[in-house]
């Protein structure tokens, strides 16, 4: 760490913890409260990662958030900011976007043929020829993106928080500071938001050797912590505003949801750099960086170093830097008239160079251009262009720029906002905002510091008064004064060189000429066309100087040219914090000890867990599928069916309502019999279907899918509000579990723990009866989803485990073992039984799926359908059938959702397969185009490899065709 300073006032490393930390193979070593960047910077580390597009050296350029230029990866994180996120003991660092590691990366040769990489190449180069876009496609895919995604890596759990407040206040810089104090003084409840990791915005690094702002921010920090209605988060973005005034807020660990009254954006200014050539390398910065370096980090940013400049901040970096131990070789001040203020005195007291009516032209790279060493400057003319001819050389290995500022105000702009460019100051400012919104401090163009504060004041009672905590008259907005911070165009050509306006996106000027050429001189166009400000830094740094250079290119203002639309998020944001915590529920039924126990390997069936398989020694996972599924067909399974959805249905309107739900009939249902039931939506698609008994004039017991249970239940709510009728809906699905015994030797089974009479005459199938097993009161329901004898069996969920211990032992004798979901599925499919939501999908209708049986249509009403009327109208444009495959077949078989192919053309897709079945060759679903449903005709299945393998549609059910097995044993 050979390049840190003496200790600083406002420095935020702790010099006594020392942390051990390796990047791209090297052992560094930073302090606690470092960030990434600043700990390889302190080891005299310069090249911290590569651009995008031509894989450019690059190093610290905002040290805020605000550029992408260095982005790391760790053994559990990928597309790390090295800007914000801090050191820890032990990490293991690696820059992305390199191809054989940072110093050695082979796409470094792409920086050489940018002219043949001109923007929107991508849109005319790779469309033809057609044969070779696969080729493009891969080389594309291999080498874009950031970072890479490690799927053996275990996620970190994210939580997901919500949070209410009065007034949210956004930025602890002056205003910010100033506004959260007012407020909360009047009795607001305050929630302030900084995105760094402590409190004082710009008063930490900018006016950090002004003894009169030093003792400001201490002031106002105490007054802040002192008061208890006043709640500070640190190191959180305000990632973007939604509806209703909710502020999505972002930190490390955390989203947090929150929703507040009043919102004070105080959030300051992004520091906007100058465009000349090589403006992108290593030892190129903001001021503001040098600045957060060397009072926050108390870090030496350079040796030598330029500063260009436009206004009174890059005075003060200079002195900054002096103070620090640089050698400012030379200030080039863009303005002819230079600066007023008392700064120029200590420039010229401190004897640098100042030049006035001067610029950067470009700055000269180094070998490898790893870093640079020496600044190109040059004399403007009267237009603000560089003179051909009075150019001269700077030795130096630092340049820092201060030419000019852009509001953060995408909040403010979210929040229904309206801005306006104004020409005095150089900036955005607003022109109408929301009565729930206030813009406060350099956001709103105020830059001296008293003028800050009384701006945060204003904005502060100006809250209250909004919340009814103040009713006094609210004081004047201050204006601003002086010169402008920004200056109108820091962007100087250089004749065949980058000159780069957006270091994400790696876009230099001539990319926006040639852009503008072609005929994108609309911002939104222009934006789409170059993607400029679509990278990670969502425009920060470049889309100001975007607008000026399209302005310019049209000749027009600002105002004509208007600016890109502000959308959420301000900071990319992980998608494991966007997803959250993994909150989706699991559920377990009553018997899932004794699966576990018994060697079962489970499943996720919706939110439950379920049984797959039960693994045995020495059988594979689909030999142990086989061995369950034969078994139930030569003698008798048991599996638990606890996931399935079971609702009571009662009361004097059950079948009137029953009958608007399914599209079948239930009014000559009899007690004591059930019926298969199909349900649709408004559109007709089916959504759900199960079995509905009969226990009662007035009383139902229905079944439904395991995952939409708990959604279709909800639907029946709604209807039955909708429908006002006298009906009562019971979600019994936790209490009580269901199992179903099935097999030819299930009757002998049960028979032994019942005193009700199973034989067929008494319990035909598709009856339903209340009775008794193992001395437990059940419904019994004779189902036969697998195609063989059998019996549900429902039970009250705290007697499932004896119930099925009691029929595991009684059933000894007859060869009983239990079966898995992937055995039940097994067996559904060889009798061609669908499962909703897998061989359909969010547009099936029952007709497709050969379902149209199951609709009376002659019905006045049912849910969808009107929707069905006009389908069974129209000609199918698919059908659900079942298909086989040759047994004697070699090489790889279709999966799920592999696509049927004819000419060239899709014609349908796979929806449910087994590669091994009872029958004794592969088999399946598919949805086909019509004319290739008849029974014999042949189709064509494209694999994963490419390859096609070829099989035969086929009438289902596959096995026992004529209903034998269930319905006469």
């Amino acid at each position: 760490m050979n390049l840190r300073l003496p200790p600083q006032p406002n420095e935020c490393i702790d010099r006594a913890r020392s942390i051990a930390f390796r990047f791209e193979g090297t052992d560094y070593r930073g302090f606690a409260g470092d960030m990434i960047s600043t700990a390889l910077w302190a080891n005299g580390v310069r090249m911290l990662g590569r651009s995008f597009k031509y894989h450019r050296p690059r190093g610290i350029y905002s040290l805020a958030g605000h550029d992408a230029n260095v982005i790391v990866q760790d053994a559990h994180q990928t597309n790390l900011r090295g800007c914000m996120v801090p050191v820890e003991e032990g990490m293991e660092l690696h820059a992305v976007n390199t191809f054989g590691g940072l110093a050695r990366d082979r796409l470094r040769i792409t920086d050489r043929f940018g002219k043949l990489m001109p923007v929107g190449f991508y849109y005319k180069a790779f469309h033809t020829p057609r044969r070779l876009f696969p080729f493009y496609e891969r080389q594309i895919r291999q080498i874009a993106g950031l970072g890479s995604v490690r799927s053996e890596v275990v996620s970190r759990l994210s939580p997901n928080a919500f949070a209410f407040c009065e007034l949210l206040v956004v930025g602890s810089g002056p205003a910010g500071l100033s506004a959260a104090v007012t407020a909360a003084e009047q009795g607001v409840e305050v929630l302030l938001v900084e995105e760094q990791p402590q409190l004082g915005g710009s008063l930490l690094w900018q006016r950090a050797q002004q003894p009169q702002a030093t003792k400001q921010l201490q002031e106002l920090r105490e007054r802040v912590n002192s008061l208890q209605n006043v709640q500070i988060r640190c190191g959180t973005q305000a990632a973007g505003c939604y509806a209703d005034s909710w502020v999505a807020l972002v930190d490390r660990h955390c989203l947090t949801k929150v929703r507040s009254r009043v919102i004070v954006a105080a959030a300051g200014c992004f520091e906007q750099p100058a465009v000349f050539q090589n403006n992108d390398l290593p030892g190129v910065m903001l001021g503001s960086a040098a600045q957060r370096l060397v009072h926050q980090y108390a870090v030496k940013p350079f040796d030598r170093c330029v500063v260009v400049t436009a206004n009174a901040d890059g005075y003060r970096v200079a002195i900054d830097l002096l103070h620090a131990g640089v050698q400012v070789a030379a200030v080039a001040d863009l303005r002819s008239n230079g600066e007023s203020s008392e700064l120029i005195d200590s420039l010229r007291d401190a004897k640098i160079p100042l030049y006035e009516g001067a610029a950067v032209h470009e700055a000269v790279a180094g070998r490898g251009k790893s870093r640079i060493v020496a600044a190109r400057l040059g004399k403007l003319d009267r237009n603000g262009r560089l003179a051909a001819d009075d150019k001269w050389l700077v030795e130096c290995d630092g340049i820092a720029m201060s030419v000019g500022w852009a509001p953060n105000i995408g909040l403010a702009y979210q929040a229904g906002g309206r801005f306006s460019y104004s020409e005095d100051i150089g900036q955005f400012v607003p022109e109408t905002l929301p009565e729930h919104v206030f813009v406060a401090g350099r956001a709103r163009g105020i830059y001296r510091l008293e003028d800050q504060l009384a701006d945060g004041h204003r904005a502060g009672l100006a809250a209250a008064r909004q919340l009814g905590r103040y009713d006094g008259p609210p004081p004047d907005a201050p204006l601003p004064v002086g010169s402008s911070p920004s200056h109108s165009y820091a962007v100087f050509a250089h004749a065949n060189k980058k000159n780069f306006v957006d270091l994400d996106e790696d876009l230099h000027l001539a990319d926006f000429v040639n852009a503008h050429h072609e005929g994108y001189d609309n911002i939104e166009l222009l934006k789409r066309y170059t993607t400029v400000g679509m990278g990670p830094s969502q425009g920060k740094l470049s889309n100001m100087n975007a607008v000026r250079i399209l302005a310019r290119l049209n000749g027009r203002t600002i105002n004509e040219t208007g600016t890109t639309t502000s959308r959420p998020f301000h900071q990319p944001v992980p998608l494991g914090q966007l997803a959250g915590r993994r909150l989706s529920p699991i559920r377990r039924t009553p018997l899932h000890s004794w699966h576990v126990a018994a060697g079962a390997k489970m499943v996720h069936a919706g939110d439950w867990l379920r049984p797959e398989y039960y693994a045995v020694d020495g059988r594979s996972r689909e030999a142990c599928i086989l061995h369950e599924a034969v078994n139930v067909r030569e003698r008798v399974g048991l599996i638990d069916l606890g996931t399935l959805g079971k609702i009571e249905v009662s009361g004097p309107d059950a079948v009137k309502y029953l009958e608007r739900i399914y599209t079948g009939r239930f009014a000559k249902q009899a007690v004591g019999q059930i019926r298969y039931g199909v349900a649709c939506d408004e559109l007709g698609v089916v959504i759900e279907d199960g079995v509905i008994a009969r226990l009662g004039e007035d009383r139902f017991y229905v079944s439904t899918t395991s995952s939409g249970a708990a959604a279709f239940y909800r639907e029946l709510q709604r209807w039955a509000l909708i429908f006002d009728m006298n009906v009562v809906l019971a979600n019994v699905t936790g209490q009580r579990t269901a199992m179903n015994l099935a097999g030819s030797r299930s009757r002998a089974v049960l028979a032994s723990l019942t005193d009700t009479d199973i034989s067929p005459e008494s319990f035909p199938y598709l009856g339903a009866l209340e009775s008794t097993v193992a001395e437990v009161p059940v419904i019994l329901m004779r189902v036969g989803f697998v195609g063989e004898l059998g019996y549900e069996i429902h039970v009250p969920a705290t007697s499932g485990m004896h119930v099925w211990k009691t029929l595991m032992r009684a059933g000894k004798a007859e060869g009983i073992e239990p079966f898995g979901v992937e055995a039940q599925r097994l067996l559904r499919l060889e009798k061609g039984h669908l499962i909703v939501g897998q061989d359909t999908d969010a547009l099936t209708n029952p007709y497709e799926a050969e379902l149209g049986w199951s609709v009376r249509a002659k019905k006045p009403f049912f849910v969808g359908g009107r929707s069905l009327a006009i389908a069974r109208e129209r000609p199918l444009q698919r059908r659900l059938v079942g298909f086989t495959i040759s047994a004697r077949h070699t090489g790889p078989l279709p999966e799920e959702c592999h696509l049927i192919i004819e000419n060239d053309e899709i014609v349908g897709r796979v929806t449910s397969i087994a590669h091994r079945s009872t029958i004794g060759h592969p088999l399946g679903l598919a949805f086909v185009r019509p004319d290739l449903a008849e029974p014999g005709t042949k189709i064509t299945i494209r694999v994963d490899d490419g390859s096609v393998v070829e099989g035969a549609v086929k009438k289902i059910p596959f096995y026992d065709p004529d209903g034998e097995r269930q319905e006469c044993l």
